[in-house]
């Protein structure tokens, strides 16, 4: 028979250890947890990867920084955080999108807090936008249930069928609940090309009259984008009651390329693959993009979108 003092000794124990494993500190060690309400993102860190990673942004950079620590520190936002990041296609929209997404949530795109949305794949047909609107709404609304600081990217809204992203329109307003749920601490983001026109026209502009590329501020353009955006029935945002009720927070403007910064990315992608850099093979995959306008050529067209298929040619070397 075993003593009453060893069977309590063993209950103690044991009670113990699994008081211990069931801590949320070492749970979440091993299985991903959504970050508790009081945390806050690492303004050092983002800063940092933002430096590091994203070239030739100096106002996304700006803009977005300044928005979401605001958002994180804010113990109690009216509202989630919207930001519709605008921009020719190899600009840094995903790029910037993915480094916010690793910050708030540390496995990124893999993480099942973060949702990325695909307009040709998740909303492909025009007959089906009632059905599309619903899926949105209860996708978000579980998800957000689960997690309130879920993070929600869409993807190619320019494809998109105008009217389907007004489906989550009443979970981006001032609202403290919505059927019991608070979107308060959710961050939403919109990828688009559309107003990519508007703004390389904005950059040159600036070039053109002798300006720095690095004066150019948000207030030059961020009103022209809005306009620009809603009056394009090229874009998932036509006459979107989103932008009608001021609920995107910024209009964030992603500029042209140039030169300088297309080798940026090249010494980046040399660097992440282990290779030293070579200045000469910066030079040659710099020289093989093509760049506008026509005459005066000091924009990729392809901003850096096409930096590691070129690389791959210059392996050998």
């Amino acid at each position: 028979a075993l003593e009453p003092l060893s069977v309590g000794l063993a209950i103690g124990v044991a009670s113990a250890l699994t008081g211990y494993l069931s801590h949320p500190r070492f749970y979440c060690s091993y299985v991903e947890c959504c970050p508790r309400a009081e945390q806050r993102l690492n303004a050092t860190a983002l800063k940092a990867q933002l430096d590091n990673r994203l070239f030739g942004q100096h106002l996304a950079k700006d803009v977005v920084l300044k928005a979401v620590l605001g958002f994180s520190n804010n113990p109690s936002p009216k509202k989630p955080l919207m930001l519709s990041l605008h921009g020719w296609a190899g600009t840094g929209k995903n790029f910037l999108s993915q480094i916010l997404a690793e910050q708030v949530h540390p496995a990124g795109l893999r993480s099942k807090f973060v949702h990325l949305f695909l307009a040709t794949l998740h909303f492909p047909h025009h007959d089906q936008v009632k059905l599309y609107k619903e899926q949105l709404q209860n996708w978000i609304r579980g998800n957000v249930s689960a997690c309130p600081s879920s993070v929600f990217i869409f993807d190619e809204m320019d494809k998109m069928h105008p009217g389907v992203i007004d489906a989550i329109k009443p979970f981006l307003d001032y609202y403290e609940e919505v059927d019991g749920v608070s979107y308060r601490k959710a961050i939403f983001i919109f990828l688009s090309n559309a107003g990519g026109d508007l703004i390389n026209k904005a950059a040159f502009d600036f070039w053109t009259s002798g300006k720095r590329r690095e004066d150019i501020q948000l207030k030059d353009l961020e009103a022209l984008l809005s306009v620009g955006v809603f009056n394009n029935k090229n874009s998932g945002l036509w006459h979107s009651s989103i932008i009608d009720r001021n609920l995107i927070d910024y209009f964030v403007p992603f500029l042209p390329l140039e030169q300088k910064h297309v080798k940026m990315c090249v010494r980046a992608e040399m660097t992440a693959r282990g290779y030293a850099v070579d200045e000469k093979i910066v030079q040659a995959v710099a020289d093989e993009m093509t760049y506008f306008p026509k005459e005066q050529k000091i924009y990729s067209d392809k901003g850096c979108k096409t930096v590691q298929a070129k690389l791959d040619i210059h392996e050998d070397l």
